[in-house]
């Protein structure tokens, strides 16, 4: 046997392969679930934390920094685990697709908030001015003066962070969340063959690849130019 037909044999196995590939797209579409609530979550609340942070009421700023370098600071397995293992001592018992998705989002919440709040502070101090000269009222300049402008210098960071945090998904199988990884390990436990791995990467790369090419096409096209 060469060694090619070895490796077929161990990591492309068919018969293994066929017998668990419905439980693989079972994983990918909970992982595409997951992915798509951590974004719109966690992106939602950043914007949102930024937006209050520019306010400048200092109070308040203390409160938001606190928080979004918290979640910056802790890793986010270890805030899955608390909220997985630690809320059922308050009486919540959440799940661990809900440990997982609320973990995530907290996570990408702290980095969104940062870079919407970088966006923010680098459009020119006179822009926002001369639009309040005009009569315009602090919401009115944040929303047609502010806004446009920092978003579009946000969309590279933010694509990219996006993408970084989504694949932490895979962290959902610790707390017993059949995703992708989740599906494949066990795949793996119960053939005593690594093949389901290589198909639960084939279906990571299903599920990611066109996100990042997506993200490298926005960044293309509506980044900031100078």
């Amino acid at each position: 046997m060469s060694g090619w037909q070895r490796f077929a044999e161990i990591f492309l196995n068919a018969d293994v392969l066929a017998r668990y590939f419905p439980a693989i797209v079972s994983g990918f579409f909970v992982t595409l679930q997951l992915a798509a609530s951590i974004v719109l979550t966690g992106i939602a609340a950043g914007l949102a934390f930024a937006l209050m942070r520019s306010a400048g009421l200092r109070v308040l700023n203390w409160l938001i920094i606190f928080v979004v370098d918290l979640f910056r600071a802790l890793p986010p397995l270890v805030i899955i685990v608390l909220i997985y293992f630690g809320f059922p001592a308050f009486g919540v018992s959440p799940s661990g697709f809900v440990a997982t998705w609320s973990s995530l989002s907290l996570v990408l919440m702290a980095f969104a908030e940062e870079i919407f709040w970088a966006g923010i502070t680098a459009v020119p101090r006179g822009q926002c001015e001369a639009a309040r000269s005009t009569g315009l009222g602090y919401a009115q300049t944040l929303a047609y003066v502010v806004l446009p402008q920092a978003l579009r210098i946000t969309i590279p960071p933010l694509t990219n962070r996006t993408i970084a945090i989504t694949k932490g998904t895979a962290l959902g199988s610790v707390v017993a969340v059949s995703e992708i990884l989740s599906q494949a390990s066990s795949a793996v436990s119960l053939s005593a063959n690594p093949s389901p791995l290589l198909l639960g990467a084939a279906a990571y790369l299903v599920l990611f690849l066109p996100v990042v090419v997506f993200g490298r096409w926005v960044e293309t096209r509506f980044a900031w130019k100078r």
